[in-house]
């Protein structure tokens, strides 16, 4: 059984920093392309930024680029997001997600997420 689960989500004022981490079993991890995904109340769930199975090739929305990071440690089985200069319009429940389909790019429909992280960013 795969199971995606994060941790590192909380409050923080704005212009702060958290490190949000997902370990996943289960499942081979070390060929699979890795994202993070947000959903703010009131919003459909967005991409915030993905990473291809050996780490070389990220990817961002623009509203995060210069600020998250993504990264993984294949031999952890653990994906990573950096989140510095916080904004209270971050604040959004954080979705880890796989996508065992592929390699380099995960696409708008991961094989499986996380149970999610909740980010409150205060002003």
């Amino acid at each position: 059984q795969v199971q995606l689960v994060e941790s590192g989500g909380g409050l923080v004022q704005a212009g702060g920093s958290l490190r949000l981490s997902c370990v996943v079993s289960g499942r081979t991890f070390s060929n699979t392309a890795m994202g993070w995904f947000r959903q703010a109340p009131g919003k459909e769930r967005e991409f915030v930024a993905g990473i291809s199975w050996s780490g070389v090739s990220t990817y961002y929305t623009e509203s995060v680029k210069g600020r998250f990071a993504i990264s993984r440690d294949n031999a952890k089985n653990t994906v990573y997001l950096q989140m510095n200069s916080l904004k209270p319009e971050d604040t959004a429940v954080y979705y880890c997600a796989a996508d065992f389909k592929n390699m380099i790019r995960i696409s708008d429909g991961p094989d499986y997420w996380g149970q999610g992280t909740q980010v409150t960013v205060s002003s």
